[in-house]
């Protein structure tokens, strides 16, 4: 049934990503009509993602995880969110697909071919955590719109490439540069070649970091399409929006990039707390940089059934934007009490880190198990929903799971 809705639901544009092709004569297929060729498609098959992943939206796709199938240390694809702003570029030719470093101050505007940057340059491997400036939305009331993630968009995979920093030093960076912006090859929902679905950047402090990297492999396999085959930017600990797919251009600014998604209210929250439902001056916010502490149980799944005088082995990840987390606890009465859990290193700077304890409850009834990760700064997760803002971003309240002890 829900396929069934799903398709029904499509667009045209969606029907020809599906297909693969362009439908001649599209403008004419009658309302509600399903092409022959996608009886036997679904989204799920046509990313190779699991079917309990959640679809919040076609046009552009997005899907998230559910909490219990990130229980891996390293995120796989089929479980991995996919956030998009445009459309999916179609008929992409690596032999021909080029890098141009450009912008007021380059030294050299250069272009790379994708042999060229693989083979000129070393490559390295970063296990970095990618998460939806929005991931959490859902929560905030009043409702922000835009996509309505719950908690799953957000993971942590093996990102294989070549250092920013590396290239652009052999472009040649001048004194004045202070951000650079990133260009795709995804296009706008309206098909408009002259704009763009979106173009973010990062400082120059960030551009430089030996983390920040432009990705040719996830998990050591070609990135998935929707993930940004063939080259995609990777900034970890910055909202996801940050890490450009479809890569064929990085602008070295003199200026904070204007690009698309870089003003108003996208990607920004105001500088100082607002009252909920207020209406928030352009000049009044700041763009998100750093990610906030956050944590996710992953095991056992909300809803569990637990035999009295039973324990449960209790686990999950916390990360916290540029910085690490330096305490994970939990909590079994609603945040009266905390106890610690056992919190791992990360495997490197801007991975996520795994925790894990066990948790007894001492009678039977409905129970709900609060975690809380505090950052290297001493930031803590707020246990409820944070400051609203108008778009409903960098919601970090802890992650709540219902358990019945019968």
């Amino acid at each position: 049934m829900k396929r069934r809705n799903f398709i029904k639901k499509a667009s045209l544009s969606t029907f020809t990503a599906l297909i693969g092709a362009d439908i001649v004569f599209g403008q004419f297929l009658p309302e509600g009509y399903t092409p022959l060729a996608l009886h036997q498609t679904d989204p799920f098959a046509l990313f190779e993602k699991d079917k309990e992943m959640q679809v919040l939206n076609d046009r552009p796709w997005n899907m998230e995880a559910q909490a219990h199938l990130l229980d891996d240390s390293i995120t796989p694809n089929k479980y991995m969110f996919i956030r998009n702003n445009g459309l999916i570029p179609k008929n992409i030719d690596i032999n021909n697909w080029k890098l141009t470093i450009d912008g007021e101050s380059v030294k050299e505007t250069k272009t790379y071919s994708l042999a060229e940057l693989k083979s000129k340059f070393k490559h390295y491997t970063y296990q970095l955590t990618l998460e939806c400036g929005g991931n959490g939305r859902s929560e905030f009331n009043p409702p922000a719109k835009g996509n309505q993630w719950t908690v799953g968009a957000v993971s942590c995979a093996n990102w294989t490439g070549v250092r920013l920093k590396d290239i652009l030093k052999d472009a040649g960076i001048k004194k004045n540069a202070i951000y650079i912006g990133y260009h795709s090859a995804d296009m706008h929902l309206t098909g408009d070649i002259n704009k763009a679905p979106i173009s973010r950047g990062v400082p120059m402090s960030k551009a430089l970091q030996d983390e920040t990297i432009l990705a040719f492999k996830m998990n050591g396999k070609n990135i998935p399409l929707a993930h940004g085959y063939p080259l995609r930017l990777v900034a970890g600990g910055w909202p996801a929006s940050a890490s450009g797919k479809w890569l064929t251009g990085i602008s070295i600014r003199d200026k904070v990039h204007d690009g698309a998604k870089m003003k108003g209210s996208s990607y920004r929250v105001p500088c100082k707390p607002v009252a909920p439902g207020s209406k928030v001056k352009d000049e009044d916010m700041c763009i998100i940089e750093s990610m906030p502490v956050k944590s996710l149980i992953t095991y056992p799944k909300t809803g569990a059934l637990i035999q009295r005088g039973k324990k449960i082995n209790l686990r999950g990840h916390a990360w916290a934007g540029e910085y690490g987390v330096s305490k994970m606890e939990y909590s079994i009465d609603y945040g009266a009490s905390w106890k610690q859990c056992l919190l791992e290193n990360p495997v490197n700077r801007l991975a996520w880190q795994h925790f894990s304890t066990t948790v007894g409850f001492p009678s039977r009834g409905y129970y709900e198990v609060w975690a809380r990760a505090t950052d290297t700064e001493n930031n803590a997760q707020p246990m409820l929903l944070p400051g609203w803002n108008p778009k409903g971003y960098l919601n970090n309240a802890c992650h709540r799971i219902a358990v019945k002890v019968v």
